[in-house]
């Protein structure tokens, strides 16, 4: 039942979407449920003037392919509200993103919007961010390795994401992922500042303070929560 799970989750968050909204279109497989939907109702009369962003090449393309018109953080940087997946989700709202690769791209977006609606399954639901899911680490290649080393001094096991062909993975920004596993995270804010002052990490999975709503849908239906 997840997939319908996560197909509910995503149709709620559409309700918030209103006609006349820049609204970011996040990537996953549970996002994807809430680009569908805001096509449907584009093409019913439900919505109107929409302008979408994506988070990744991959959603400008199926948004394309849609039928949703699209615009760039240059034209329109305030975005009205973004509905993005996760893959980690804490009693605090807090997130691990990232395991589809899109990282950099989720951040900035959730970064430029006024609401961040974050939808899952109730399979994404952790006490401790790092509990089921590794963080993802995206850097330049040049300096990989050293990401890497650094990643390990730190208590993670740490490991190069690649392709079925044993090619690094790259980023629609052209990067690597390091993708780190730490087990619970005790203080993902000390994390989150340690990472961000690393030179060659471009983005890391640790979304903190972002995420405003969350949607989840389950087997006892579907909830609503705000950010504490």
């Amino acid at each position: 039942m997840t997939e319908a799970h996560k197909e509910s989750s995503a149709r709620k968050a559409v309700e918030f979407v209103e006609s006349g909204m820049i609204v970011g279109l996040g990537s996953g497989s549970t996002a994807i449920y809430a680009v569908r939907e805001i096509a449907r109702k584009l093409k019913q009369g439900e919505l109107s003037g929409i302008l979408g962003v994506p988070t990744s090449l991959e959603v400008e393309h199926q948004a394309a392919e849609l039928g949703i018109p699209l615009t760039t953080l240059e034209d329109h940087p305030p975005v009205d509200l973004t509905i993005d997946g996760a893959d980690e989700v804490d009693p605090q709202l807090d997130l691990i993103k990232g395991g589809g690769g899109a990282l950099l791209r989720e951040k900035i977006l959730a970064q430029a919007s006024q609401r961040e609606i974050i939808v899952v399954d109730e399979t994404k639901l952790s006490d401790h961010l790092g509990t089921r899911f590794a963080l993802p680490v995206e850097v330049l290649p040049f300096g990989w390795a050293p990401e890497a080393d650094y990643l390990k001094s730190l208590g993670a096991s740490v490991s190069l994401r690649k392709t079925p062909s044993g090619e690094p993975a790259v980023t629609d920004q052209g990067n690597w992922i390091l993708d780190a596993e730490f087990g619970p995270i005790e203080d993902p804010a000390a994390l989150a500042e340690q990472l961000d002052r690393r030179a060659a990490v471009a983005a890391h999975g640790l979304f903190l303070g972002l995420a405003t709503d969350l949607i989840v849908g389950g087997r006892d239906g579907v909830r609503h929560e705000k950010r504490p």
